[in-house]
């Protein structure tokens, strides 16, 4: 499982012009299914989600987290972080799970996260979705369970 986090400033989805999410301050998070992810791996990239520490503390360093803040948090599906990109000029998705296991994984991924924080926003599974985002630093990191 990969999760590609950007500390936004504001970050929003819409699909066919309609906006369907849409958090101020907080986490976007781009989630990449494989294969071998299970109950698990969620378990593991939620608690990294909600806890790892990329927002400014009172001496400007990193070292608080996302509850510290209460941000929000938008969880997008993106398959292509998944991909096998090691060689050729065109990725390969052998590396990603399966449509139908990914989308369960995932809609498992933010009811857990609903389940134990009140700010979650996401977009459709399988969805041509527009994402926008200011990105506060930058700050982006990608992190992998």
């Amino acid at each position: 499982m990969k999760a590609l986090l950007q500390r936004v400033s504001q970050a929003s989805v819409s699909i066919d012009g309609a906006e369907v999410a849409r958090i101020d301050t907080g986490l976007l998070v781009l989630v990449g299914l494989e294969p071998g992810d299970n109950q698990q791996s969620l378990e593991k990239m939620l608690h990294k989600l909600l806890n790892y520490r990329v927002f400014a503390d009172e001496q400007e360093r990193m070292n608080k987290s996302l509850t510290d803040i209460q941000g929000g948090l938008l969880l997008v599906s993106q398959f292509t972080l998944a991909a096998d990109t090691r060689s050729g000029l065109r990725p390969g998705f052998s590396t990603a799970a399966a449509p139908a296991q990914a989308e369960a994984l995932f809609a498992q991924l933010v009811q857990m996260a609903q389940a134990r924080y009140a700010k979650v926003q996401t977009g459709q599974f399988g969805a041509d979705m527009q994402v926008q985002l200011v990105n506060d630093g930058p700050v982006t990191f990608m992190l992998e369970v």
